[in-house]
């Protein structure tokens, strides 16, 4: 492996591990605490604080990872940013390290494409395979699942949760949680469907789809109550792993559920 490239411009920490392969570029500037793993390139211009990045990452100009939450609260607690492998984080993208009664770290995980401009507050935690288009915005302590799709010019509100599979369209706000392998879109999003060109993508098969419809009938579409929806859902159809992943997360919401 060759030895990492900084250029004459760059400031480096000395307290910064920087690891082999890793290229930064002008004029960046990487802090304490910060952790960059082999062949992840800091195009230019990127400023890092108490991060951790992967590997195989590449971070575009005007970036910002790791700085002080937005939050009233903060105090200068001793928390970080975490970010996991194969991650493209395009212009000026900001991401923010945790604040108080979080769980100590922003966290992204692999194989994200995040678009120009997108904000990640404090204490989100992002999955695998996301893609967030430009300037997608989320607030403090939003959780995104794995393989879902924002679009762009998308606010999350704070506590959100966004389930696994989903899409969601451009100019939504999302004040509720969007259950996994639906749509949704609007002023005030509202579900709607099933992201079936989603799941066909990810090879989900025929039987899984048909019965996660189903499923989205008696929860969303049907006048019964949703304990009683869901027990139908659970009676008829409780054999899908996938069904109860979608009854999991109904149950464990907090905020309510985009309807």
């Amino acid at each position: 492996m060759s030895e990492p490239k900084i250029h004459q411009t760059a400031i480096v920490s000395p307290d910064a591990i920087i690891s082999e392969g890793v290229e930064i570029g002008p004029y960046s500037v990487v802090g304490d605490n910060v952790k960059i793993g082999r062949n992840t390139k800091l195009i230019s211009h990127v400023v890092i604080e108490e991060s951790e990045i992967g590997q195989n990452c590449r971070v575009y100009p005007f970036a910002t990872i790791g700085l002080p939450p937005q939050d009233m609260k903060y105090r200068g607690e001793k928390t970080k940013v975490k970010i996991g492998d194969n991650n493209i984080l395009r212009e000026y993208i900001n991401i923010h390290r945790a604040s108080v009664g979080g769980e100590g770290a922003t966290v992204i995980g692999n194989d994200n494409f995040l678009m120009a401009y997108v904000h990640i507050a404090h204490d989100c935690r992002i999955g695998n395979n996301i893609i967030m288009a430009n300037a997608t915005t989320l607030a403090g302590h939003v959780v995104v699942e794995d393989f879902v799709f924002i679009g762009g010019l998308v606010a999350v509100h704070q506590f959100a949760r966004i389930g696994a599979y989903s899409m969601i369209g451009g100019f939504s706000a999302i004040p509720q949680d969007i259950p996994p392998y639906t749509t949704a879109a609007g002023e005030r999003a509202r579900l709607y469907g099933l992201n079936t060109v989603g799941l066909k993508r990810r090879d989900f098969t025929d039987t899984t789809i048909s019965d996660l419809k189903k499923a989205y009938r008696i929860l969303f579409r049907s006048k019964l109550t949703l304990k009683d929806a869901i027990d139908k859902v659970r009676h008829d159809l409780g054999r899908s792993e996938e069904v109860k992943k979608l009854v999991e997360f109904i149950e464990k919401n907090k905020r309510g559920i985009c309807r």
